[in-house]
């Protein structure tokens, strides 16, 4: 019998890396083809390498892992899905509802070996229709949950027209907004100026900080952080990133119709939801 073949989807580097080593111990006979950095060259990778199972991140630049498991669906043998995402149990329930599995991130190395187990056990017996089953329910539920999230996370007037040191209307001083983050790597505290951030990106109970030099992990969710950031300087471009403003080179629009930001210094490609493009109108 030929050992099951599997495909890892993630943008960040960082958690591609300990997601293929934690299967690595979890499923050691699973042969592990090349990381897709994004969602293009991962539907690219899955029509011409067909493996058995697929680890996809939700959201990626140049096509979600929605759009990525559409195109899947499409194939004449598609492969098992596993979604890995920091997306809230509103969103959840869908993949449980699909009969499919997910991760979320940080991934803890019991929910992936449940994952692992399950995952088997569809191969062993796999259903047709599971996959279609789940893009009609998740893309219900993450609609949903995008627009909900959307209307607690807008900011309000006051902190849009406030910079820091400066005084509002009422004769007070604004608010002061964060000016470094402290990131722990391995055994010291590294200490990263604002204006070094290119973006922030959910991860469940983490943020990835994206730097030019690389990305670190801090301990607090993205809707903690965003009121703490300068609106003048950082937008939020989805549910699930912040982008700095002044690291955006343009807004492209890719072939399957999604808005990305090409930013200067680093070579990733930020998604922007349906709900902030118009922040990228012309003027």
């Amino acid at each position: 019998m030929t050992s099951p073949v599997a495909l890892i989807a993630e943008d960040e580097p960082l958690l591609a890396d300990a997601l293929r080593a934690m299967l690595a111990q979890a499923w050691p006979e699973l042969q592990m083809l090349p990381v897709a950095p994004d969602g293009t060259s991962a539907i690219a990778a899955i029509a011409r390498s067909q493996p058995d199972v697929v680890f996809l991140d939700i959201s990626m630049p140049g096509a979600t892992g929605i759009e990525v498991a559409q195109a899947c669906a499409r194939l004449s043998r598609p492969p098992q899905i596993v979604f890995v995402t920091a997306f809230d149990r509103f969103a959840l329930e869908a993949f449980d509802a699909a009969a499919v599995d997910y991760l979320l991130k940080p991934v803890a190395p019991e929910r992936l070996a449940r994952t692992v187990a399950r995952v088997r056990e569809r191969l062993a017996a796999p259903t047709g229709d599971t996959l279609s089953k789940l893009l009609t329910t998740l893309r219900t539920h993450l609609e949903a949950a995008e627009g909900r999230e959307g209307r607690e996370g807008q900011p309000s007037a006051s902190s849009q027209t406030a910079p820091a040191g400066q005084v509002n209307q009422n004769g007070q001083n604004a608010r002061e907004y964060l000016q470094f983050v402290r990131a722990s790597v391995r055994d010291e505290i590294r200490i990263v100026p604002v204006e070094e951030i290119c973006f922030f990106e959910a991860a469940d109970k983490y943020v990835v900080v994206a730097t030019v030099e690389g990305d670190l992990l801090i301990r607090t969710s993205l809707r903690e952080l965003l009121p703490q950031l300068d609106p003048s300087r950082f937008w939020q471009v989805h549910r699930s990133t912040v982008v700095n403003v002044g690291e955006v080179v343009s807004a492209q629009h890719t072939p399957l119709g999604r808005l990305t930001l090409k930013l200067k210094r680093r070579k990733d490609r930020v998604a922007v939801s349906r709900q902030y493009a118009h922040l990228f109108r012309q003027m």
